[in-house]
């Protein structure tokens, strides 16, 4: 009899133990393939305001003209509830392969939210109609950032937005063209102005490049957040121009007083699989202090 019922709470436990196991199976799952917008945050320390101010971005990277909800609205959404001081957009929004309806949609719902600043990626040059691409834009009252800067006040705050174009803008140029050489003509100038200074640049790797100009905060993308992570040990697998294993694959990195955050992306293809790495839209608050 005794030896029944131990027999029986032995299949008990191994019963349970399946059952755990299998619900675990479950829910790593669903985290690995979940593919629904988050949000990241980021915090950002700096000197250059006063203890008690800040300001607020919203960072969007590789769209690729993918659509959220009816009309965009729950990408629109979510931007609004962040209440952002400034909407960055740091390259391929716009998609080559597909049309511009969901790049119109998002354009059309954040434009009365907050001034929005834009450079162009590798895809939008892809689709060889650069400047009509650049135009349109404009025409939801994006400012259009072409190896150029802006300035902008919020309350008693001076925020310089810089926007270098994508080194593919080369397809475009004659052989001799210099991207290295025209964005040191245009930002080396920015040593002698003041307030906080961000440069969006949507290609990560080249941060060696960035790192050699006046910068408090470079915001880019690309990287489609290395497509498949192991979380606490790989961050990304494979990332465009960065190969196996990238470096700078998504995430917040330092390189002195310079901090480079790395959107993940904003698109969700279907025909390619993103693993522990759902479409994010970043939020970075800049807040005074050391």
């Amino acid at each position: 009899m005794i030896e029944l019922t131990k027999g029986i709470i032995v299949k008990k436990r191994k019963k349970v133990i399946v059952l755990v196991c299998a619900g675990l199976l479950i829910l790593i799952t669903f985290a690995a393939f979940f593919n629904g917008l988050v949000v990241r945050r980021y915090t950002v320390k700096t000197d250059k305001l006063n203890s008690g101010e800040s300001f607020r971005l919203v960072l969007i990277a590789d769209l690729h003209s993918h659509i959220y909800g009816d009309d965009q609205s729950e990408l629109v959404s979510l931007i609004r509830k962040q209440e952002p001081d400034a909407i960055l957009l740091v390259g391929d929004i716009a998609d080559d392969k597909k049309p511009l309806t969901g790049v119109r949609l998002l354009l059309e719902g954040i434009r009365e939210i907050s001034p929005v600043y834009y450079v162009t990626g590798n895809h939008e040059f892809w689709l060889y109609s650069i400047e009509q691409t650049k135009d349109e834009f404009r025409e939801y009252g994006v400012r259009v950032l072409e190896n150029e800067y802006d300035h902008l006040k919020v309350d008693d705050i001076n925020i310089v937005f810089a926007g270098v174009e994508d080194p593919d803008i080369r397809l475009f140029k004659e052989f001799s063209y210099d991207w290295a050489g025209e964005m040191e003509d245009a930002f080396l100038p920015l040593r002698s102005e003041s307030g906080f200074k961000v440069l969006l640049a949507h290609r990560p790797e080249l941060i060696d490049e960035y790192k050699k100009f006046d910068f408090d905060l470079v915001v880019s993308g690309h990287s489609h957040g290395g497509q498949i992570r192991i979380p606490l040990f790989v961050n990304g697998f494979y990332a465009p121009d960065q190969g196996w294993f990238p470096r700078y694959a998504g995430g917040r990195y330092k390189h002195g007083a310079l901090t480079h955050i790395v959107s993940r992306g904003t698109s969700n293809p279907l025909f390619i699989p993103r693993v522990f790495n759902p479409p994010e839209l970043a939020v970075i608050d800049v807040v005074g202090g050391t």
